[in-house]
């Protein structure tokens, strides 16, 4: 895995390997309570794909009941709309890709309160653990608020790119779903016109309230809520692998 670590964590908005890029800041924020510092310690270990190793040929073999199939979560923050979907959806199974830590032990939390048992976490950068999948191994893949990286001198940051995008193609499942949310309007603009240009995703969209309204089956979140309440209106974006 030290081969294609190097290649994820290298790679740049236009696909080439010369300029490292990290779409994320700081790893950890305030001291984890006793409570949540033991889930770190006890319960992710069990719950984190092992990328040391093949992944196996049918991702729903990393969970341990018969599932329908498997949704991935990209930046799940502090978790609140991954336990949604996962009651909402007893029959999937959810991996959720996580780096800042007090956020994984939020749901952590969440995740021993309620005894789900259809959730893994990778706490690291969602590259490495798309680049482990196998091809067609997700049916539906969510990108909710990332961090817009609105300075003209951090856009190169920005998670979606060319390159992610080809990624995602490769391990979303054909008619499988691919779901976008931001606050930024640019950023938004820049996502429709760089999923557009891949060619492998549909935009499902028929009339405006399909992307300035959220669905039922998608949950607030407070990043959303902290939007909504600085006045800045969201952009709900699917797509459809084709």
């Amino acid at each position: 895995m030290v081969g294609t670590q190097h290649r994820m964590n290298t790679e740049t908005r236009d696909g080439s390997d010369d300029r490292p890029l990290r779409s994320y800041g700081r790893r950890k924020g305030k001291r984890l309570t006793a409570r949540k510092a033991g889930l770190v310690a006890d319960l992710l270990p069990r719950l984190r794909p092992d990328l040391s190793r093949p992944a196996p040929g049918d991702v729903r073999a990393l969970f341990d009941s018969p599932l329908r199939g498997v949704w991935l979560e990209i930046g799940f923050g502090g978790g609140e709309h991954l336990l949604w979907q996962a009651r909402a959806n007893p029959d999937i199974g959810m991996i959720g890709c996580e780096p800042f830590l007090n956020g994984v032990a939020s749901l952590l939390g969440g995740i021993d309160d309620s005894g789900i048992e259809t959730i893994r976490i990778h706490d690291g950068d969602a590259r490495d653990l798309i680049a482990w999948l196998p091809e067609a191994s997700v049916s539906r893949a969510f990108i909710l608020f990332p961090d817009p990286w609105p300075k003209k001198r951090q856009a190169k940051r920005r998670l979606v790119t060319p390159a992610l995008v080809r990624s995602l193609a490769r391990i979303i499942s054909a008619g499988g779903e691919l779901r976008f949310a931001s606050d930024d309007m640019n950023y938004a603009r820049e996502v429709l016109f760089t999923i557009g240009r891949d060619g492998n995703f549909a935009w499902t969209a028929r009339r405006a309230s399909d992307w300035r309204e959220r669905p039922a089956d998608w949950p607030e979140t407070r990043y959303e809520r902290k939007a909504l309440s600085d006045g800045r209106k969201p952009s709900y974006l699917c797509f459809r692998r084709r």
